[in-house]
């Protein structure tokens, strides 16, 4: 985080998945938890983006597993207690980490915050 925890795109991971269909069983749950009315008048609270699957490299030698990964665009922070409300969801058997995400990644978040953030000032 910054000094002044200024907004950017985070990625949050969901490790542990022992299948792509177990990882995007997932995907629903999750999507409630970052938007309960899927119909409400923006802007959303976290921008956020689909979600994306990749092979978990933290998984132990000799398992293939999935990671479910999903994008925010927060402070660094409010990205932390949208993975703490993320581990509500998926239980402890699946950890779940917070990062901030590679330069150019989610740039479609940083539009939408941009974009959201000048209707809540007006």
């Amino acid at each position: 985080m910054t000094a002044v925890d200024e907004p950017g795109a985070y990625e949050i991971r969901i490790h542990g998945c022992l299948s792509v269909q177990e990882a995007l069983g997932l995907k629903e749950p999750v999507k409630r938890v970052l938007c309960p009315d899927p119909d409400h008048a923006p802007p959303c609270d976290v921008p956020w983006s689909c979600f994306a699957l990749g092979d978990d490299e933290r998984a132990d030698d000799g398992i293939e597993a999935t990671v479910l990964v999903l994008g925010v665009h927060a402070s660094g922070r409010r990205a932390a207690q949208v993975a703490d409300q993320v581990r509500g969801v998926v239980g402890e058997t699946r950890p779940v980490t917070v990062s901030a995400a590679a330069a150019g990644q989610f740039q479609e978040l940083a539009e939408q915050y941009r974009i959201e953030r000048a209707v809540r000032q007006s």
